[in-house]
């Protein structure tokens, strides 16, 4: 079953893909945004390829669980999404994972400019993993 995230940003959709059987993540792409109906084609036509069975989709909460203006857009995509037919979704809490990603570009030594082109692929990699891995251990998948 293969899952697809998202790191939803203003600018950019990081896009990673578990293997089929669900138990690694993968960057795949990341998508510059337009307007709406076109970063959803975009997003279906990967469902499309890679026979998605499940999207996540980071959910970026405020330090202390609130929800604002990027949460909001976050699920303003998975809303465009469910309405045009995509394969059931679910948010998941990605606090840091962008701090994460860049943390780990840094110390593998990766310059600014190259830093700067893939973070939102590698936050949706580590939002995947962590749902894989939750899931892996028996954790119930859940909405955020």
């Amino acid at each position: 079953m293969r899952i697809l995230a998202l790191d939803v940003g203003s600018k950019t959709i990081g896009v990673a893909v578990s293997d089929p059987l669900g138990i690694t993540a993968q960057g795949l792409t990341t998508l510059r945004r337009t307007e709406m109906a076109a970063d959803i084609g975009a997003i279906q036509k990967i469902v499309a390829e890679y026979q998605v069975e499940q999207i996540v989709i980071g959910l970026p909460l405020n330090m202390n669980g609130s929800q604002g203006p990027a949460a909001a857009m976050a699920r303003e995509v998975g809303n465009a999404l469910s309405a045009a037919g995509s394969p059931p979704l679910l948010y998941r809490d990605e606090r840091l994972t962008t701090v994460m990603a860049e943390k780990a570009m840094l110390e593998g030594d990766l310059s600014r400019k190259k830093r700067k082109k893939i973070v939102d692929r590698i936050a949706a990699v580590l939002i995947l993993q962590n749902y894989l891995d939750y899931r892996g251990h028996g954790g119930l998948p859940r909405s955020e």
